[in-house]
């Protein structure tokens, strides 16, 4: 049973369709740690292009996915409400698996430190219990 339905996300984080890439929170613990779900399906766009005959998620937007997760978490604190939550960086990106059509893709952010408006935080994708990708990234709240 999600804790956040997409609806709940808007209201959290601006992403909005094409480039909302959450369709639920499955568990949340604000300011520390949220887990996402994506369902993903033929009808991305992204598929268009990426690959003709083969689709395959880019693994940049698995990154994204992490990042929103995250942002999700830290927004969820009622003093961090309002604020947006942008890029700071993305380090040791690893990709381990394909995510395609058909896939659930479990997301995971915890978040390691805070200072001031600074963040850090570690990200893994998993399909069917295996990690797909994981990424350290940081942020900053706006």
């Amino acid at each position: 049973m999600s804790i956040l339905n997409t609806q709940q996300i808007m209201e959290i984080i601006p992403h909005r369709a094409p480039f909302l890439l959450i369709d639920a929170i499955e568990e949340l613990t604000a300011g520390v740690r949220a887990v996402g779900k994506k369902c993903v399906t033929f009808n991305e766009p992204f598929f268009t292009g990426h690959f003709p005959g083969e689709p395959i998620m880019p693994g940049v937007l698995v990154v994204e996915a992490l990042a929103q997760t995250g942002a999700v978490a830290m927004l969820s604190l009622p003093e961090n409400k309002g604020r947006l939550a942008l890029f700071g960086g993305i380090r040791e990106a690893r990709f381990k698996g394909k995510v395609v059509p058909g896939d659930v893709l479990m997301l995971e952010t915890v978040i390691t430190k805070t200072k001031g408006p600074v963040g850090f935080g570690d990200g893994r994708a998993f399909v069917d219990g295996k990690l797909v990708a994981s990424a350290k990234l940081s942020f900053m709240l706006a």
